[in-house]
């Protein structure tokens, strides 16, 4: 039997270790609140990732509640499975949810939305999949230039690496506009939409913690890996142009705000 181990599966495993407590694991709760999630509910995570907000979800449903949470990367669900058996993972596109009307008491959606390949038609399944006066609730990031140190990072990038890795470090941020943001979501049918935009915090370990953070987790899974020489090369430079993000004890920490969109069908 092989022991190689699959390369989605080991770049889910970096995303997970890296990234998640960094960034992600804070804004479960305020988009859990926004939906409404309690005892009892069925909830639905698209675009689950490893699953962290599908984990706290079913930490609120309880026994006689349930949570599912889809994705299209399979390597990002074999590591959410390993680490959450009690969430029903499954693979799927967001455009095509598999799944009835009017299934779920409450669809949320946490740094996913940029990536689907027609937005619109995402969010009008998540609406679908509501129940009558169920809140769909998704996370976005705001804008690339009001996140204080990934605009550097990206330019890094761009004088580094090239278009295609500044270009992935970018592709998150694409929806910070909150007028186009509301108007994709009216497009898709949502008859109430509304936005909350929040400050969250970034905390990495370390300068080169963030960056390695991005080169071995984010842009594998988009799709574009570097050489080692490469890598080191970008680290190097790194923790001098994010100097001033650095805290006395070491630690990366910078502003990073996102937009919270409750629609209702």
């Amino acid at each position: 039997m092989s022991d190689e181990v699959d390369p989605a599966v080991e770049a889910a495993w970096a995303y997970e270790d890296l990234h998640v407590n960094a960034l992600f694991r804070q804004w479960a709760v305020p988009v859990l609140d926004a939906a409404g999630v309690r005892s009892g509910s069925r909830v639905l995570d698209v675009a689950c990732g490893t699953g962290v907000l599908a984990r706290e979800a079913l930490g609120r449903v309880g026994a006689t509640g349930a949570v599912t949470g889809i994705d299209v990367d399979g390597g990002m669900l074999a590591v959410a499975e390993s680490i959450g058996p009690g969430v029903s993972w499954i693979e799927s596109n967001a455009c095509d949810l598999p799944f009835d009307d009017n299934e779920f008491d409450a669809v949320v959606s946490q740094f996913g939305l940029m990536f689907f390949p027609d937005r619109a038609q995402a969010i009008h399944e998540m609406l679908r999949c509501a129940k009558p006066g169920a809140r769909v609730v998704v996370a976005v990031w705001d804008a690339l230039e009001r996140s204080e140190a990934y605009p550097i990072s990206v330019h890094l990038l761009q004088r580094r690496a090239g278009p295609a890795a500044a270009n992935a470090l970018r592709t998150p941020f694409v929806l910070g506009d909150t007028n186009k943001l509301r108007g994709l979501f009216e497009e898709a049918g949502a008859s109430t939409v509304s936005i909350d935009t929040r400050h969250g915090t970034a905390r990495f370990p370390s300068v080169r913690t963030m960056v390695e953070a991005d080169l071995r987790g984010w842009l594998p899974v988009m799709g574009v890996s570097l050489d080692d020489d490469l890598i080191e090369l970008i680290l190097d430079e790194a923790d001098d142009v994010l100097s001033e993000y650095v805290t006395a004890d070491g630690e990366m920490v910078f502003d990073a705000p996102a937009h919270i969109i409750t629609a209702q069908a």
